[in-house]
């Protein structure tokens, strides 16, 4: 059984709606569901730097796009030595792929409208219960994790097979029964994966849509094998915090500690960073 522990990291100033995070050498990156830009935070300086990755003219250098309007970048995970920024696919605004090389800063956009309709095709999830908020490779497979937060409550985890995600033609779709807080059934909002073991992040929200908010009632973190996709365990994080994104900070023989970000549905630039110790 494992313990788990929750506390402020950092209070970062600049970033607001944080929903993916991923940490490496000292540098936090960290990308908000309605910004133009992919913020890169050094650990050691608290310097923050911006860095432009929408290419639409009416949309570059805005840290708040409207919401009718935003891409939605829910997922931010890393592949390759490249940064992937994906958007949920819960509106047709919402299907953008950015690639952000972390060799040379290289930034590319590239549509999924194309594999997000074979994927709800595939899964018999209509457009308003599609709604992408997580991602891992494990080296063979994309992952992409599906927010059962619509009137379906469609929780589950699309297996793509290849590292090309544009081009993806061999598609799977696992359902996945998570905790549920006062019978609201958690939903996933990210992960990321050790080994052969994925960690995730599941809120409860008083919404049947995947478009408007509700009543935050509290987050989990759990485990799921990598190969069978089944839950190992679930652990309720203290609080009632939104988290939409989790990344891996730590790690020991018996303690995994992990940083998150928080979504609290707000304009105001301002995030707060977690650190959820996870120990054996």
């Amino acid at each position: 059984m494992y313990s788990t522990h929750l506390e402020i990291f950092k209070q970062i100033k600049g970033i607001g709606s944080a929903s993916g995070i991923f940490t490496e050498s000292n540098q936090l990156y960290i990308v908000g569901d309605n910004s133009a830009f992919l913020n890169k935070y050094n650990l050691s300086t608290d310097v923050l730097r911006k860095i432009q990755i929408l290419l639409d003219e009416q949309l570059t250098k805005k840290e708040n796009i409207p919401k009718p309007l935003k891409p939605d970048f829910e997922v931010l995970c890393h592949a390759d030595n490249n940064l992937y920024i994906l958007g949920s696919g819960s509106t047709p605004a919402r299907n953008i792929m950015i690639k952000y090389e972390l060799a040379n800063g290289k930034v590319s956009q590239q549509s999924l409208s194309k594999t997000y309709a074979q994927m709800k095709q595939v899964s018999g999830i209509n457009n308003e219960n599609f709604n992408i908020e997580g991602a891992v490779f494990n080296g063979t497979n994309w992952l992409l994790f599906n927010r059962g937060n619509g009137d379906e409550a469609k929780n589950g985890i699309f297996s793509l097979l290849g590292n090309d995600l544009i081009n993806a033609t061999d598609i799977k779709f696992n359902t996945l029964q998570l905790p549920n807080i006062n019978h609201v059934e958690s939903s996933f909002t990210d992960a990321t994966i050790i080994g052969n073991e994925i960690y995730f992040i599941s809120t409860a929200e008083d919404t049947q849509s995947t478009y408007h908010d509700g009543e935050i009632l509290g987050s989990f973190i759990g485990s799921i094998d990598a190969k069978t996709l089944k839950l190992n365990f679930s652990y309720k994080i203290p609080g009632q915090h939104k988290f939409e994104g989790i990344t891996v900070y730590k790690q020991a023989k018996n303690k995994i500690e992990f940083l998150l970000c928080e979504d609290r549905d707000t304009d105001e630039l301002n995030t707060t960073i977690y650190k959820l110790s996870l120990t054996l």
